[in-house]
């Protein structure tokens, strides 16, 4: 058994949909809070800024801090700044406030997030003409869906590949499942992956892209999930839970140690 020092919450799909809480998460964050384990919130939302998807946790009753939370926005902020890119980007306008100051002039590389208003015929061809120019695409995350309060939808790992399909080149993906994120995550709790768990709904991004990582997996059956899921992964989740607050009881119940 190893014993856990920080846990990795998914946020959509795993403890809320939109603006509806999942039953009993906050209840079962505030339990998890109530020990010594380190907290980190981690999310491949690219649909809004960091800062409206606070506004947005704390008006529907969640006490979580700002600088809880890593999205894979802010990682692709990060490769940005350190490439000096200026992206073409197919990014939604809620979360252009993440790259405040960033050049699109003379772009020299694509960015793609989930942006349903940017994935039309001539946007996709401006992105493919920029491709085939030799400069490098970069999703923030290749997700194949995601869950909205009226059910699944599109995420934008299907217009990615149809660039990279369209371009024959490869996009190089900043967010879960890719193992620096997770591990790029935990760097400001100090603690290492192998003492860490992840709680999300996807079981290819969230669980077994941070088991892959060196983390422990754990998938909740809400959100995109689907059944069966945890079939379809290698390696598997470390434990299936029906919700986030059964998560929560399942590592309390084992003293924040898992297998």
């Amino acid at each position: 058994m190893r014993k856990i020092g920080a846990v990795l919450i998914d946020l959509s799909g795993t403890i809320h949909i939109d603006n509806t809480v999942i039953p009993g998460a906050i209840q079962a964050l505030n339990k998890l809070r109530a020990t010594d384990v380190k907290i980190k919130f981690v999310t491949n939302t690219t649909k809004e800024s960091k800062r409206i998807l606070h506004d947005r946790l704390t008006c529907i009753g969640f006490t979580i801090d700002k600088d809880e939370i890593f999205t894979s926005l802010t990682a692709a902020r990060q490769l940005v700044d350190k490439r000096a890119l200026r992206p073409y980007m197919l990014i939604a306008e809620a979360a252009r406030e993440e790259f405040a100051g960033v050049s699109g002039q003379d772009p020299n590389s694509v960015l793609v997030g989930l942006a349903p208003e940017c994935f039309d015929y001539e946007h996709m061809t401006t992105a493919m003409r920029i491709l085939l120019e030799g400069s490098p695409l970069i999703a923030i995350h290749k997700a194949r869906y995601y869950k909205r309060s009226d059910g699944l939808a599109i995420g934008p790992g299907a217009f990615v590949t149809g660039l990279e399909y369209s371009t024959g080149c490869k996009a190089e993906v900043v967010g879960k499942p890719e193992s620096s994120f997770f591990h790029t995550a935990l760097q400001d709790l100090g603690v290492s992956a192998a003492e860490a768990v992840m709680i999300g709904d996807d079981a290819r991004d969230d669980v077994c892209g941070a088991m892959t990582a060196g983390l422990r997996g754990i998938l909740v059956k809400t959100g995109k999930y689907r059944a069966g899921d945890e079939d379809k992964v290698d390696p598997v989740p470390s434990f299936v839970a029906d919700d986030f607050p059964r998560a929560v009881d399942y590592l309390i119940e084992n003293g924040l140690s898992l297998p």
